[in-house]
Protein backbone atom coordinates (compact mmCIF):
# COMPACT_ATOMS: atom_id res chain seq x y z
CA UNK A 1 0.00 0.00 0.00
CA UNK A 2 1.34 3.42 -0.91
CA UNK A 3 1.39 6.01 1.85
CA UNK A 4 0.07 9.41 0.79
CA UNK A 5 0.80 11.87 3.61
CA UNK A 6 2.87 12.32 6.75
CA UNK A 7 2.90 11.94 10.51
CA UNK A 8 1.12 14.15 13.04
CA UNK A 9 2.80 15.71 16.08
CA UNK A 10 0.92 17.74 18.62
CA UNK A 11 2.19 21.19 19.70
CA UNK A 12 3.95 19.80 22.78
CA UNK A 13 6.62 18.63 20.35
CA UNK A 14 7.14 21.98 18.65
CA UNK A 15 8.99 23.90 21.39
CA UNK A 16 11.69 21.24 21.50
CA UNK A 17 12.72 22.03 17.96
CA UNK A 18 13.08 25.71 18.78
CA UNK A 19 14.68 25.59 22.21
CA UNK A 20 17.27 22.86 21.85
CA UNK A 21 20.42 24.21 20.33
CA UNK A 22 22.72 21.57 21.81
CA UNK A 23 21.99 18.05 23.04
CA UNK A 24 20.28 18.12 26.41
CA UNK A 25 17.32 17.25 28.59
CA UNK A 26 14.47 19.48 29.78
CA UNK A 27 12.14 18.40 32.59
CA UNK A 28 8.97 20.47 32.11
CA UNK A 29 6.47 20.53 35.00
CA UNK A 30 4.71 23.69 33.85
CA UNK A 31 3.10 22.88 30.50
CA UNK A 32 0.80 20.09 31.71
CA UNK A 33 -1.05 19.69 34.99
CA UNK A 34 -1.45 15.92 34.70
CA UNK A 35 2.11 14.84 33.82
CA UNK A 36 5.72 15.89 33.44
CA UNK A 37 7.19 16.43 29.97
CA UNK A 38 10.66 14.96 29.53
CA UNK A 39 12.10 16.59 26.41
CA UNK A 40 15.30 15.14 25.00
CA UNK A 41 17.50 16.37 22.19
CA UNK A 42 20.36 13.95 21.68
CA UNK A 43 23.06 13.32 19.13
CA UNK A 44 21.58 11.01 16.50
CA UNK A 45 23.41 7.69 16.76
CA UNK A 46 22.60 4.01 16.71
CA UNK A 47 20.36 2.92 19.57
CA UNK A 48 19.83 6.37 21.11
CA UNK A 49 16.02 6.05 21.14
CA UNK A 50 16.25 2.70 22.93
CA UNK A 51 18.62 4.26 25.48
CA UNK A 52 16.07 7.01 26.20
CA UNK A 53 13.15 4.60 26.62
CA UNK A 54 15.22 2.09 28.58
CA UNK A 55 16.38 4.74 31.06
CA UNK A 56 12.89 6.14 31.69
CA UNK A 57 11.53 2.61 32.06
CA UNK A 58 14.27 1.56 34.48
CA UNK A 59 13.47 4.69 36.53
CA UNK A 60 9.98 3.16 37.10
CA UNK A 61 8.30 6.00 35.22
CA UNK A 62 5.00 5.59 33.38
CA UNK A 63 5.13 6.95 29.81
CA UNK A 64 1.72 8.15 28.69
CA UNK A 65 2.53 9.58 25.27
CA UNK A 66 5.64 10.00 23.19
CA UNK A 67 6.53 11.97 20.07
CA UNK A 68 9.84 11.21 18.40
CA UNK A 69 11.68 12.51 15.34
CA UNK A 70 15.23 12.04 14.08
CA UNK A 71 14.80 13.20 10.46
CA UNK A 72 15.25 16.92 9.84
CA UNK A 73 13.92 19.44 7.35
CA UNK A 74 10.42 20.27 8.58
CA UNK A 75 8.10 21.13 5.70
CA UNK A 76 4.49 22.19 5.79
CA UNK A 77 2.13 20.23 3.58
CA UNK A 78 -1.30 21.08 2.22
CA UNK A 79 -3.09 24.38 1.65
CA UNK A 80 -3.55 25.70 5.20
CA UNK A 81 -0.21 27.47 5.55
CA UNK A 82 -1.73 30.67 6.93
CA UNK A 83 -3.75 29.06 9.73
CA UNK A 84 -1.67 28.28 12.87
CA UNK A 85 -4.47 26.07 14.21
CA UNK A 86 -4.07 23.79 11.20
CA UNK A 87 -0.29 23.80 11.07
CA UNK A 88 0.59 20.63 12.98
CA UNK A 89 -1.85 18.15 11.35
CA UNK A 90 -0.38 18.98 7.95
CA UNK A 91 3.30 18.58 8.79
CA UNK A 92 5.53 16.18 6.90
CA UNK A 93 9.29 15.82 6.72
CA UNK A 94 12.03 16.15 4.17
CA UNK A 95 14.53 13.38 3.74
CA UNK A 96 17.54 15.39 4.88
CA UNK A 97 18.95 13.63 7.91
CA UNK A 98 19.33 15.76 11.04
CA UNK A 99 22.16 15.40 13.54
CA UNK A 100 19.85 14.95 16.51
CA UNK A 101 16.99 12.83 17.79
CA UNK A 102 14.21 14.90 19.36
CA UNK A 103 11.72 13.27 21.69
CA UNK A 104 8.97 14.31 24.08
CA UNK A 105 7.78 11.84 26.73
CA UNK A 106 4.69 12.46 28.91
CA UNK A 107 5.56 10.74 32.19
CA UNK A 108 4.42 10.26 35.78
CA UNK A 109 5.66 8.11 38.61
CA UNK A 110 3.98 4.80 39.47
CA UNK A 111 1.35 6.56 41.60
CA UNK A 112 0.30 8.89 38.76
CA UNK A 113 2.10 11.96 40.13
CA UNK A 114 4.38 14.39 38.37
CA UNK A 115 8.14 14.15 38.88
CA UNK A 116 9.32 16.20 41.83
CA UNK A 117 12.73 14.77 42.80
CA UNK A 118 15.15 17.69 42.20
CA UNK A 119 18.04 15.32 41.42
CA UNK A 120 16.20 13.47 38.64
CA UNK A 121 16.81 15.95 35.77
CA UNK A 122 20.54 15.94 36.43
CA UNK A 123 20.63 12.16 36.56
CA UNK A 124 18.79 11.81 33.24
CA UNK A 125 21.04 14.47 31.70
CA UNK A 126 24.23 12.69 32.73
CA UNK A 127 22.89 9.26 31.75
CA UNK A 128 21.80 10.27 28.24
CA UNK A 129 24.39 12.92 27.39
CA UNK A 130 27.87 11.55 28.21
CA UNK A 131 29.77 14.85 27.94
CA UNK A 132 27.74 16.24 30.86
CA UNK A 133 29.32 13.70 33.23
CA UNK A 134 32.24 14.98 35.29
CA UNK A 135 35.36 13.66 33.63
CA UNK A 136 33.12 11.67 31.27
CA UNK A 137 32.82 9.10 34.03
CA UNK A 138 29.92 6.73 34.63
CA UNK A 139 26.48 7.94 35.61
CA UNK A 140 25.71 7.90 39.33
CA UNK A 141 23.11 5.56 40.72
CA UNK A 142 19.57 6.72 41.43
CA UNK A 143 16.85 5.28 43.69
CA UNK A 144 13.42 5.20 42.03
CA UNK A 145 9.99 5.76 43.56
CA UNK A 146 9.70 1.97 44.03
CA UNK A 147 13.04 1.74 45.80
CA UNK A 148 14.91 0.19 42.85
CA UNK A 149 18.49 1.32 42.31
CA UNK A 150 19.31 2.37 38.74
CA UNK A 151 22.78 2.81 37.34
CA UNK A 152 24.67 2.09 34.10
CA UNK A 153 23.16 -1.13 32.71
CA UNK A 154 20.90 -1.59 35.71
CA UNK A 155 21.89 -3.42 38.93
CA UNK A 156 25.59 -4.16 39.26
CA UNK A 157 26.22 -7.73 38.12
CA UNK A 158 29.82 -7.23 37.05
CA UNK A 159 31.01 -9.71 39.69
CA UNK A 160 28.67 -12.44 38.42
CA UNK A 161 28.89 -15.02 35.68
CA UNK A 162 25.90 -15.02 33.33
CA UNK A 163 24.01 -18.24 32.57
CA UNK A 164 21.90 -17.83 29.42
CA UNK A 165 19.62 -20.47 27.96
CA UNK A 166 16.85 -21.03 25.44
CA UNK A 167 14.99 -24.30 25.55
CA UNK A 168 11.63 -25.97 25.08
CA UNK A 169 9.45 -24.97 28.04
CA UNK A 170 8.46 -27.76 30.41
CA UNK A 171 7.40 -28.22 34.05
CA UNK A 172 10.29 -28.15 36.51
CA UNK A 173 12.78 -26.63 34.06
CA UNK A 174 14.07 -23.87 36.34
CA UNK A 175 14.10 -26.22 39.30
CA UNK A 176 16.34 -28.65 37.42
CA UNK A 177 18.76 -25.93 36.34
CA UNK A 178 19.04 -24.25 39.76
CA UNK A 179 19.50 -27.63 41.44
CA UNK A 180 22.59 -28.25 39.32
CA UNK A 181 23.91 -24.81 40.19
CA UNK A 182 23.37 -25.29 43.92
CA UNK A 183 25.00 -28.74 43.87
CA UNK A 184 28.09 -27.21 42.27
CA UNK A 185 28.59 -24.32 44.66
CA UNK A 186 26.88 -21.65 42.54
CA UNK A 187 24.40 -19.09 43.85
CA UNK A 188 21.82 -17.25 41.70
CA UNK A 189 22.14 -13.61 42.73
CA UNK A 190 19.60 -12.14 40.29
CA UNK A 191 18.12 -12.68 36.86
CA UNK A 192 14.98 -13.17 34.81
CA UNK A 193 13.28 -15.90 32.81
CA UNK A 194 10.44 -15.65 30.28
CA UNK A 195 8.27 -18.13 28.41
CA UNK A 196 6.46 -17.64 25.11
CA UNK A 197 5.20 -19.85 22.29
CA UNK A 198 6.27 -23.06 24.03
CA UNK A 199 9.83 -21.77 24.46
CA UNK A 200 11.70 -20.58 27.56
CA UNK A 201 14.65 -18.22 27.89
CA UNK A 202 16.58 -17.08 30.92
CA UNK A 203 19.46 -14.89 32.04
CA UNK A 204 20.70 -15.81 35.51
CA UNK A 205 23.58 -13.98 37.21
CA UNK A 206 25.58 -16.48 39.24
CA UNK A 207 28.33 -16.26 41.85
CA UNK A 208 30.61 -19.00 43.14
CA UNK A 209 30.09 -19.86 46.80
CA UNK A 210 32.36 -22.90 47.13
CA UNK A 211 35.04 -24.85 45.31
CA UNK A 212 38.19 -23.79 43.51
CA UNK A 213 38.10 -20.64 41.37
CA UNK A 214 39.81 -22.24 38.39
CA UNK A 215 39.62 -20.81 34.85
CA UNK A 216 37.62 -23.86 33.77
CA UNK A 217 34.98 -23.60 36.49
CA UNK A 218 32.32 -21.85 34.42
CA UNK A 219 32.97 -24.08 31.41
CA UNK A 220 32.27 -27.09 33.63
CA UNK A 221 29.06 -25.49 34.96
CA UNK A 222 27.95 -24.86 31.37
CA UNK A 223 28.49 -28.55 30.51
CA UNK A 224 26.48 -29.67 33.53
CA UNK A 225 23.52 -27.39 32.75
CA UNK A 226 23.71 -28.49 29.13
CA UNK A 227 23.50 -32.11 30.28
CA UNK A 228 20.33 -31.40 32.26
CA UNK A 229 18.71 -29.82 29.23
CA UNK A 230 19.96 -32.61 26.95
CA UNK A 231 18.34 -35.24 29.14
CA UNK A 232 14.97 -34.37 27.60
CA UNK A 233 15.73 -32.39 24.47
CA UNK A 234 17.75 -35.18 22.83
CA UNK A 235 14.69 -37.40 23.09
CA UNK A 236 12.19 -34.90 21.68
CA UNK A 237 14.52 -33.33 19.14
CA UNK A 238 13.78 -29.81 20.41
CA UNK A 239 16.43 -27.14 19.79
CA UNK A 240 18.21 -25.72 22.81
CA UNK A 241 21.14 -23.45 23.68
CA UNK A 242 23.14 -22.92 26.89
CA UNK A 243 26.04 -20.58 27.60
CA UNK A 244 27.86 -19.45 30.75
CA UNK A 245 30.05 -16.35 30.38
CA UNK A 246 32.57 -15.17 32.96
CA UNK A 247 32.10 -11.95 34.96
CA UNK A 248 32.55 -8.86 32.78
CA UNK A 249 31.81 -5.15 32.86
CA UNK A 250 29.16 -3.56 30.65
CA UNK A 251 26.67 -6.37 30.05
CA UNK A 252 23.67 -5.92 27.77
CA UNK A 253 20.52 -4.83 29.63
CA UNK A 254 18.93 -8.03 30.99
CA UNK A 255 15.49 -7.56 29.45
CA UNK A 256 16.95 -6.57 26.10
CA UNK A 257 19.13 -9.69 26.23
CA UNK A 258 16.04 -11.84 26.86
CA UNK A 259 14.36 -10.33 23.79
CA UNK A 260 17.50 -11.12 21.78
CA UNK A 261 17.62 -14.70 23.03
CA UNK A 262 13.97 -15.42 22.26
CA UNK A 263 14.18 -13.76 18.85
CA UNK A 264 17.29 -15.76 17.97
CA UNK A 265 15.40 -18.86 19.15
CA UNK A 266 12.63 -17.95 16.63
CA UNK A 267 9.79 -17.96 19.16
CA UNK A 268 7.98 -15.61 16.76
CA UNK A 269 7.39 -18.48 14.33
CA UNK A 270 4.68 -20.08 16.47
CA UNK A 271 1.02 -19.35 15.81
CA UNK A 272 -0.70 -17.64 12.88
CA UNK A 273 0.35 -14.32 11.41
CA UNK A 274 -0.81 -11.21 13.32
CA UNK A 275 -4.20 -9.75 12.43
CA UNK A 276 -4.07 -6.30 10.79
CA UNK A 277 -5.01 -3.35 13.00
CA UNK A 278 -8.68 -2.42 13.18
CA UNK A 279 -8.61 1.14 11.89
CA UNK A 280 -12.30 1.69 12.61
CA UNK A 281 -11.34 2.04 16.26
CA UNK A 282 -9.68 5.34 15.48
CA UNK A 283 -12.80 6.89 13.95
CA UNK A 284 -14.79 6.59 17.18
CA UNK A 285 -15.18 8.85 20.16
CA UNK A 286 -13.19 7.99 23.24
CA UNK A 287 -16.03 6.33 25.16
CA UNK A 288 -17.18 4.25 22.20
CA UNK A 289 -13.62 3.20 21.43
CA UNK A 290 -12.97 2.28 25.06
CA UNK A 291 -16.06 0.05 25.16
CA UNK A 292 -15.05 -1.62 21.91
CA UNK A 293 -11.37 -2.08 22.76
CA UNK A 294 -12.27 -3.78 26.04
CA UNK A 295 -13.23 -6.74 23.87
CA UNK A 296 -10.52 -6.37 21.22
CA UNK A 297 -7.11 -5.87 22.79
CA UNK A 298 -5.19 -8.72 21.18
CA UNK A 299 -1.94 -7.65 19.55
CA UNK A 300 -2.42 -6.51 15.94
CA UNK A 301 0.18 -5.28 13.46
CA UNK A 302 -0.02 -3.64 10.03
CA UNK A 303 3.00 -2.62 7.93
CA UNK A 304 2.48 -0.18 5.06
CA UNK A 305 4.92 1.50 2.69
CA UNK A 306 5.24 5.26 2.25
CA UNK A 307 7.16 5.12 -1.00
CA UNK A 308 7.46 8.89 -1.51
CA UNK A 309 9.58 9.27 1.64
CA UNK A 310 11.11 5.80 1.71
CA UNK A 311 9.61 4.69 5.03
CA UNK A 312 7.96 1.53 6.20
CA UNK A 313 5.06 2.52 8.47
CA UNK A 314 4.39 0.13 11.35
CA UNK A 315 1.04 0.41 13.13
CA UNK A 316 0.32 -1.61 16.25
CA UNK A 317 -2.54 -1.98 18.70
CA UNK A 318 -2.38 -4.13 21.82
CA UNK A 319 -3.43 -4.27 25.44
CA UNK A 320 -1.76 -1.48 27.37
CA UNK A 321 0.69 -2.61 30.05
CA UNK A 322 3.92 -1.58 31.77
CA UNK A 323 7.14 -1.48 29.71
CA UNK A 324 5.30 -1.87 26.42
CA UNK A 325 7.16 0.95 24.65
CA UNK A 326 10.52 -0.47 25.72
CA UNK A 327 9.66 -3.92 24.35
CA UNK A 328 8.57 -2.54 20.97
CA UNK A 329 11.55 -0.22 20.48
CA UNK A 330 13.89 -2.98 21.64
CA UNK A 331 12.55 -5.35 18.98
CA UNK A 332 12.84 -2.79 16.19
CA UNK A 333 16.39 -1.83 17.24
CA UNK A 334 17.64 -5.41 17.43
CA UNK A 335 16.14 -6.18 14.01
CA UNK A 336 18.40 -3.36 12.73
CA UNK A 337 15.57 -0.92 12.02
CA UNK A 338 15.96 2.81 12.70
CA UNK A 339 12.94 4.75 14.00
CA UNK A 340 12.74 8.15 12.29
CA UNK A 341 9.35 9.25 13.64
CA UNK A 342 6.95 7.78 16.14
CA UNK A 343 3.75 8.58 18.00
CA UNK A 344 2.47 6.40 20.84
CA UNK A 345 -0.46 6.64 23.25
CA UNK A 346 -3.57 4.75 24.29
CA UNK A 347 -7.37 4.77 24.35
CA UNK A 348 -8.78 2.98 27.35
CA UNK A 349 -7.02 -0.37 27.59
CA UNK A 350 -5.82 -0.22 23.98
CA UNK A 351 -2.24 0.94 23.33
CA UNK A 352 -1.67 2.61 19.95
CA UNK A 353 1.79 2.81 18.41
CA UNK A 354 2.97 4.02 15.01
CA UNK A 355 6.56 4.04 13.76
CA UNK A 356 8.20 5.35 10.58
CA UNK A 357 11.22 3.12 10.04
CA UNK A 358 13.97 2.12 7.66
CA UNK A 359 16.53 -0.65 7.88
CA UNK A 360 20.07 0.47 8.71
CA UNK A 361 21.06 -0.23 5.11
CA UNK A 362 18.33 2.15 3.88
CA UNK A 363 15.79 -0.50 2.88
CA UNK A 364 12.17 -0.43 3.92
CA UNK A 365 10.22 -3.61 4.70
CA UNK A 366 9.82 -4.50 1.05
CA UNK A 367 9.08 -8.21 0.65
CA UNK A 368 6.06 -10.10 1.94
CA UNK A 369 8.36 -12.51 3.82
CA UNK A 370 10.14 -9.64 5.59
CA UNK A 371 6.84 -8.01 6.55
CA UNK A 372 5.63 -11.28 8.02
CA UNK A 373 8.85 -11.66 10.02
CA UNK A 374 8.75 -8.09 11.37
CA UNK A 375 5.03 -8.36 12.19
CA UNK A 376 5.48 -11.66 14.02
CA UNK A 377 8.58 -10.41 15.83
CA UNK A 378 6.80 -7.30 17.10
CA UNK A 379 3.82 -9.31 18.28
CA UNK A 380 6.13 -11.70 20.13
CA UNK A 381 8.02 -8.81 21.73
CA UNK A 382 4.73 -7.48 23.08
CA UNK A 383 3.42 -10.85 24.29
CA UNK A 384 6.56 -12.24 25.95
CA UNK A 385 5.93 -10.09 28.98
CA UNK A 386 2.15 -10.53 29.02
CA UNK A 387 0.94 -11.30 32.54
CA UNK A 388 -0.93 -14.55 33.07
CA UNK A 389 -1.29 -16.82 36.05
CA UNK A 390 -1.06 -15.99 39.74
CA UNK A 391 1.52 -13.35 40.62
CA UNK A 392 3.38 -13.93 43.87
CA UNK A 393 6.13 -11.97 45.62
CA UNK A 394 8.75 -13.90 47.54
CA UNK A 395 11.20 -12.52 50.11
CA UNK A 396 13.89 -14.21 52.17
CA UNK A 397 17.35 -13.69 53.58
CA UNK A 398 19.71 -14.28 50.68
CA UNK A 399 21.54 -17.61 50.91
CA UNK A 400 23.03 -20.28 48.75
CA UNK A 401 20.46 -22.67 47.22
CA UNK A 402 17.49 -20.39 47.95
CA UNK A 403 16.07 -20.41 44.41
CA UNK A 404 16.64 -24.15 44.08
CA UNK A 405 14.71 -24.81 47.31
CA UNK A 406 11.79 -22.58 46.31
CA UNK A 407 11.40 -23.92 42.77
CA UNK A 408 11.59 -27.49 44.09
CA UNK A 409 8.57 -26.79 46.32
CA UNK A 410 6.67 -25.42 43.32
CA UNK A 411 7.47 -28.55 41.31
CA UNK A 412 6.37 -30.82 44.16
CA UNK A 413 3.00 -29.03 44.24
CA UNK A 414 2.44 -29.33 40.49
CA UNK A 415 3.07 -25.66 39.65
CA UNK A 416 5.01 -24.19 36.73
CA UNK A 417 6.54 -20.79 36.07
CA UNK A 418 5.55 -18.43 33.26
CA UNK A 419 7.83 -15.55 34.17
CA UNK A 420 10.43 -14.90 36.86
CA UNK A 421 12.24 -11.78 38.07
CA UNK A 422 14.91 -12.08 40.76
CA UNK A 423 16.68 -9.29 42.64
CA UNK A 424 18.81 -8.83 45.70
CA UNK A 425 19.30 -5.85 47.98
CA UNK A 426 22.05 -6.14 50.53
CA UNK A 427 21.24 -9.37 52.41
CA UNK A 428 17.65 -9.78 51.16
CA UNK A 429 16.50 -11.71 48.10
CA UNK A 430 13.31 -10.68 46.34
CA UNK A 431 11.47 -12.44 43.53
CA UNK A 432 8.33 -12.08 41.43
CA UNK A 433 6.86 -15.28 40.00
CA UNK A 434 3.88 -15.90 37.71
CA UNK A 435 2.43 -19.35 38.42
CA UNK A 436 0.19 -21.78 36.53
CA UNK A 437 -0.42 -25.49 36.97
CA UNK A 438 1.79 -27.97 35.13
CA UNK A 439 -0.98 -28.29 32.52
CA UNK A 440 -1.18 -24.50 32.08
CA UNK A 441 -4.38 -24.13 34.12
CA UNK A 442 -5.37 -21.68 36.81
CA UNK A 443 -3.80 -22.17 40.22
CA UNK A 444 -6.31 -22.84 42.99
CA UNK A 445 -6.14 -20.90 46.24
CA UNK A 446 -5.55 -24.05 48.28
CA UNK A 447 -2.46 -24.86 46.18
CA UNK A 448 -1.03 -21.42 46.91
CA UNK A 449 -1.73 -21.86 50.63
CA UNK A 450 0.03 -25.23 50.57
CA UNK A 451 3.11 -23.66 48.97
CA UNK A 452 3.02 -20.81 51.49
CA UNK A 453 3.04 -23.26 54.36
CA UNK A 454 5.88 -25.31 52.87
CA UNK A 455 8.19 -22.38 52.15
CA UNK A 456 7.45 -20.74 55.49
CA UNK A 457 9.37 -23.59 57.09
CA UNK A 458 12.35 -22.47 54.99
CA UNK A 459 12.01 -18.87 56.26
CA UNK A 460 10.64 -17.77 52.88
CA UNK A 461 7.78 -15.26 52.78
CA UNK A 462 5.26 -15.62 49.92
CA UNK A 463 2.43 -13.16 49.20
CA UNK A 464 -0.12 -13.19 46.40
CA UNK A 465 -0.29 -9.90 44.50
CA UNK A 466 -3.79 -8.87 43.48
CA UNK A 467 -3.09 -6.52 40.62
CA UNK A 468 -5.48 -3.76 39.61
CA UNK A 469 -7.69 -4.75 36.66
CA UNK A 470 -6.03 -2.24 34.36
CA UNK A 471 -3.19 0.14 33.85
CA UNK A 472 -2.08 2.88 34.28
CA UNK A 473 -2.21 4.39 37.77
CA UNK A 474 -4.92 7.02 38.17
CA UNK A 475 -3.67 10.49 37.39
CA UNK A 476 -3.76 12.80 40.36
CA UNK A 477 -4.69 15.84 38.31
CA UNK A 478 -6.30 16.30 34.94
CA UNK A 479 -6.97 19.07 32.46
CA UNK A 480 -9.56 19.18 29.70
CA UNK A 481 -8.31 18.96 26.13
CA UNK A 482 -7.72 22.50 24.82
CA UNK A 483 -10.12 23.62 22.09
CA UNK A 484 -8.69 24.00 18.59
CA UNK A 485 -9.30 27.60 17.57
CA UNK A 486 -10.76 28.14 14.13
CA UNK A 487 -11.39 24.47 13.37
CA UNK A 488 -15.03 23.53 12.90
CA UNK A 489 -16.52 20.08 13.06
CA UNK A 490 -16.77 19.76 9.30
CA UNK A 491 -13.15 20.81 8.87
CA UNK A 492 -12.12 18.18 11.43
CA UNK A 493 -13.61 15.47 9.26
CA UNK A 494 -11.80 16.80 6.20
CA UNK A 495 -8.25 16.26 7.46
CA UNK A 496 -6.14 14.41 4.87
CA UNK A 497 -5.71 10.67 5.33
CA UNK A 498 -2.44 8.80 5.74
CA UNK A 499 -3.92 5.85 3.94
CA UNK A 500 -6.04 4.85 6.93
CA UNK A 501 -8.43 6.27 9.52
CA UNK A 502 -5.67 6.14 12.15
CA UNK A 503 -3.81 9.24 11.09
CA UNK A 504 -6.88 11.08 9.81
CA UNK A 505 -8.08 11.19 13.41
CA UNK A 506 -4.79 11.43 15.32
CA UNK A 507 -5.32 15.10 16.04
CA UNK A 508 -8.50 14.12 17.86
CA UNK A 509 -6.87 11.04 19.39
CA UNK A 510 -3.97 12.98 20.89
CA UNK A 511 -6.45 14.63 23.24
CA UNK A 512 -8.09 11.28 24.02
CA UNK A 513 -4.84 9.36 24.52
CA UNK A 514 -4.21 8.27 28.07
CA UNK A 515 -1.29 6.32 29.47
CA UNK A 516 0.67 3.77 27.55
CA UNK A 517 2.09 1.95 30.52
CA UNK A 518 5.77 1.72 29.73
Amino acid sequence: MKYVSGPYFEPDFDPVLDRFGTPGVVIDNETREDCTLVKVDSVNRDGVLLEMVQLLTDLDLVISKSYISSDGGWLMDGTNRSDPALFMPFISFSDSRSATTNAVFHVTDQTGRKLTDPSLPGFIQRALVPFHRPGNGPSPKFTTCLGNVVGPGGPDVSDCAALEFTVHDRPGLLSSITSVLADNGCHVASGQAWTHGGRAAGVLYVTATAGPRSPTRWARVERLVHAVVDARENVTGERHWVRVSEPVQGRVHTERRLHQLMHDDRDYESGPAPTPVDEELFSMGDKAATARTARRTETRVTIDSWEERGYAVVKMTSRDRPRLLFDTVCALTDMQYVVFHATVGSQGMLAIQEYYIRHKDGRTVDSHAERQKVSRSLRSAVERRATHGVKVEVRANDRSGLLSDFTRVLREHGLSLLRVELKRHKDEAFGIFYLVTDTGGEVRAEAVRAVQAAVQEMDISLDVVNEAPGWPPVRKTSVPAPPVVGLGQNQERQRPSLGSLLWSHLGKLSNNFSYISS
